[in-house]
């Protein structure tokens, strides 16, 4: 017996290896490769005076589902993934004001809603689809950014290794056999911190001047003429909020009035008797917030020399009518003659322009217009829009639909004209006259390349002030670009109203596994077994014999028998 133990000793040191590799190999059984990562873009976490909004959780790990699952099915461990081009926009109502829980939801937005696939035109067909898929991410959009979800929110961008999985998800629900960790299926991860409180986020304004011409013995400050866009934005996706028309059109407009006024000025024999100042504002989504401190920055004496204000807003993505609004009355001396002007010009390109007049309350801090923080402080201004009613807070500021695919730069290049057309008859005094400064065949004619390409950056390019740096290279391009038309260019930094609150994480990468169900599982790590048992059981009595094999599962003498 004494010699056979070593023997022993051995057989259980094989038998604990083999043991260890079962346990390896169960291990393995519970990895699993993943079936594509993608990006994704988290919906908008915000507080508004303290009062949560949007997407509350950012961290991902559920089962995958779609909406083909069955009623009355627990969807508090489900991602439900919803593309765009399927939405049923009463599910998520529904969801959202019965507040029932989901572990979270991912909208697969059309491959050609990419930022670097961002381009006009197409088919017919194309553009009958893109109109009705900017139909409904205007409802959807409206529906998320003025709700509290509990949940993490994602957009994705559709392309093959997705759809593949939707398919097969799609199957499993219509089947009845939704994804869980026992029938197994696909599962999403996004593995990331929760989001933090962004602090002091900071909203940049620029400012570039053209200096007009005095007369001699003048010793009068010159009128100035101010034209002013807002250049954020703010949307459902913070990473996705490109504003190709609000306010990228405004943006990109009034760069190229600078550029064309920049020539006139340049030659003292065309500089004009008013002062042009080019202000190009941060904060635009809330309440215009930068232009507010931009004019409260400004010394009475410049106030008071501002002759009127021109805002632009929304100017790419209009037919035939145009509107300027107003807070004065148009009865007004000051904004008859700006109304009369602009409208001349308009009829001899073709189009019409319409007056909207708003009346501002002084005591609400709500403003729909970025003229009106002129008007609070007594400067004649008006907005040139394409919209003709004042968008609700956080609407129209640049989200999902505002895209490229959206706007039309021959309506940017009309608008231009309009402007600088209306502007130059002012400051040359041939109002009224049918003069054209900025004509087509001329040395002054709008530059509809230079619309584009800026067009293009800013359609590319997500603004959302409080995710924006003092230098970011956006920034960076917009100040030297105006540095290169104007003079005195300056920077102001401030910070964003504190009403508002925002949060980070606003992308993520997205890991969907494959995962096996329980069952498969089970009868895996059965079938190992069996064939590890039967391989140590061939070994043992090929190489020790039946015997001990048999001695190996008998049970060790007593110490009362050994002792005997």
């Amino acid at each position: 017996m004494a010699q056979k133990q070593p023997h022993d000793g051995e057989i259980l040191e094989s038998m604990y290896s083999m043991l260890a590799l079962v346990f390896i190999l169960v291990a393995c059984v519970e990895l699993c490769d993943a079936a594509t990562v993608v990006d994704v873009y988290r919906l908008i976490q915000y507080d508004i005076s303290g009062v949560p909004f949007g997407s509350r959780l950012a961290s991902l790990n559920h089962h995958a589902g779609s909406l083909h699952f069955s009623p009355g099915a627990d969807l508090s461990r489900t991602v439900v993934m919803i593309p765009v081009r399927e939405l049923n926009i009463s599910f998520v109502k529904d969801y959202i004001s019965q507040k029932q829980p989901l572990g979270g939801l991912l909208f697969l937005l059309p491959e050609m809603f990419r930022l670097e696939n961002e381009g006009g035109g197409g088919s017919s067909s194309d553009v009958q689809e893109k109109q009705l898929i900017k139909n409904v991410l205007l409802e959807l959009e409206r529906l998320l950014i003025h709700a509290k979800m509990p949940y993490p929110v994602y957009f994705a961008f559709e392309n093959d290794e997705i759809d593949s999985v939707l398919n097969d998800v799609k199957k499993n629900d219509v089947t009845g056999q939704p994804a869980t960790a026992t029938t197994g299926g696909y599962k999403l991860v996004v593995s990331t911190s929760e989001a933090k409180k962004v602090a002091s986020p900071t909203i940049t304004n620029i400012q570039g001047w053209l200096q007009g011409l005095k007369a001699e013995g003048d010793v009068n400050q010159l009128p100035t003429i101010a034209i002013v866009a807002s250049y954020d934005t703010f949307g459902a996706a913070p990473a996705l909020s490109v504003g190709s028309d609000s306010n990228g059109s405004g943006v990109v407009a009034l760069l190229e009035i600078a550029r064309l006024f920049s020539r006139l000025y340049s030659n003292p024999k065309t500089r004009g008797s008013y002062n042009l100042l080019f202000g190009l504002t941060s904060g635009g989504p809330y309440n215009y917030n930068g232009t507010h401190k931009w004019l409260r920055s400004f010394d009475q004496r410049l106030r008071e020399s501002i002759d009127y204000a021109i805002c632009l807003n929304s100017i790419g993505s209009w037919n035939d009518e145009l509107w300027i609004h107003v807070s004065k009355p148009p009865e007004n001396a000051y904004i008859k003659h700006i109304f009369e002007g602009i409208s001349s010009v308009a009829e001899e390109l073709g189009f019409k322009v319409g007056l909207k007049h708003k009346k501002i309350n002084i005591s609400n801090s709500r403003v729909a217009w970025e003229h009106e923080q002129f008007s609070r402080l007594r400067v004649t201004a008006a907005t040139l829009s394409e919209l003709s009613v004042a968008p609700e807070l956080l609407e129209s500021t640049g989200g999902l639909l505002d895209s490229r695919h959206f706007v039309d730069e021959t309506a940017i290049v009309r608008s231009v004209k309009l402007v600088a057309e209306s502007l130059a008859r002012h400051i040359y005094g041939y109002q009224g006259k049918s003069i054209n400064i900025f004509a087509d065949d001329s040395s002054l004619a709008v530059n509809p390349s230079y619309i584009r390409s800026w067009l293009d950056l800013l359609s590319q390019t997500p603004r959302v002030a409080p995710f924006l740096s003092k230098n970011d290279p956006f920034i960076m391009a917009l100040k030297k670009e105006l540095a290169d038309h104007t003079d005195e260019v300056n920077v102001q930094h401030e910070v964003l109203d504190g009403m508002f609150t925002f949060y980070d994480s606003v992308r993520g990468r997205l890991n969907i596994y494959q995962v096996a169900s329980v069952t498969f599982d089970l009868l895996l790590l059965l079938a190992l077994g069996s064939y590890l048992i039967v391989l140590f059981s061939f070994l043992v009595i090929t190489t020790r014999g039946l015997d001990d094999l048999i001695s190996l599962f008998r049970r060790p003498p007593s110490r009362k028998v050994k002792t005997a």
